[in-house]
């Protein structure tokens, strides 16, 4: 048997480690995978607890697969309109252990009516999943003399810019609900932004504002304590949890349609295997029985899927806001 040379021999040794280390750089991702969870994940949430993304979160973080053996902590960061909990993420290593749940306002809206802004909607993240989707809804205080829309608008045409809207901040949807109606009927109701839902119910309640545009998970309850009216919803169609109230577009806007949404979101970079396995658990958490009831109590349509849905879905909304927001005019302070 014929000896190998030493030169002979070192090549084939080193050939053999580059080998072995491509193939491990190839499974890398699946190895990462393959161990994740292996500590808490963090969701981080650019609003006030209470709200329907909160609680979207605290179901994730309640619910998570007892065989992933971590907890999932929820992170408020409310501010500006919900970018400043997005830029955390944005900027948040690239793991599966920091997670963003987005809003159409933090990863749709934003972008056209804020001038600067501190990361990208599509760049700067991967879609993990749409969780679900939910009509906004018009409320007043008892005090105002309209019982529906067109009520409404002739009150709004006869007093331009004496009615206020409140809203949770600037850029929600909430805002641009005021926005897209004020561009639709020929109003100008004034825009009075807040930081937080929480700041601008009470001031609804005491009639310091005239109305509000709100999540519909978080209105009914007050709406059917009698506290406050509700003339209309803002989807296309009436909403399963509330279907005696109408829809805008039936009270004389046609087309009239706004709805909020939330998403899961990864920084950019995350390995594709940890986003489809989170896109998994989240897929099985919110289609139990319970959750789901939960979510229909609230007014919440649970609308799932798979990460490219949410890529398509998310692009359609920015193109839908941006034109929106451009027609109103309507700008970040």
């Amino acid at each position: 048997m014929r000896s190998v040379s030493t030169p002979a021999r070192r090549t084939f040794v080193l050939a053999g480690i580059c080998t072995l280390a491509t193939l491990g750089a190839m499974h890398a991702p699946a190895a990462h995978a393959q161990g994740y969870p292996n500590k808490p994940i963090r969701v981080v949430v650019g609003f006030p607890s209470g709200g329907a993304p909160d609680i979207l979160a605290r179901t994730f973080s309640e619910k998570i697969s007892p065989s992933w053996g971590q907890s999932v902590v929820v992170d408020n960061k409310p501010g500006a309109g919900g970018n400043i909990g997005a830029e955390a993420v944005a900027h948040a290593a690239p793991d599966g252990y920091t997670l963003a749940l987005g809003t159409v306002g933090t990863h749709s809206i934003n972008g056209a009516l804020y001038s600067r802004m501190p990361y990208d909607m599509v760049k700067d993240f991967v879609p993990v999943i749409l969780l679900a989707s939910t009509p906004n809804v018009l409320v007043v205080h008892p005090s105002v003399p309209a019982k529906n829309v067109q009520e409404l608008i002739a009150l709004a045409k006869s007093r331009p810019g004496q009615l206020t809207f409140g809203t949770p901040g600037v850029g929600t949807s909430l805002h641009v609900s005021g926005e897209l109606f004020n561009t639709m009927a020929g109003t100008k109701i004034t825009h009075v932004p807040y930081k937080g839902r929480a700041m601008a119910i009470p001031d609804l309640l005491g009639g310091h504002i005239t109305m509000m545009f709100d999540n519909l998970p978080s209105a009914l309850p007050v709406v059917k304590e009698g506290k406050l009216r509700a003339l209309g919803v803002t989807s296309a169609k009436r909403s399963p949890s509330a279907p005696d109230i109408p829809t805008i577009a039936e009270q004389g806007l046609p087309g009239y349609e706004a709805e909020s949404w939330f998403a899961v979101f990864a920084p950019s970079g995350t390995p594709k295997e940890v986003v489809d396995k989170l896109n998994a658990e989240l897929n099985r958490i919110f289609e139990l029985p319970d959750v789901k009831q939960k979510l229909a109590t609230l007014g919440l349509d649970p609308v799932l899927g798979s990460p490219d849905r949410l890529a398509a879905y998310q692009k359609s909304e920015i193109a839908k806001w941006a034109k929106v927001v451009k027609e109103s005019g309507a700008k970040a302070e």
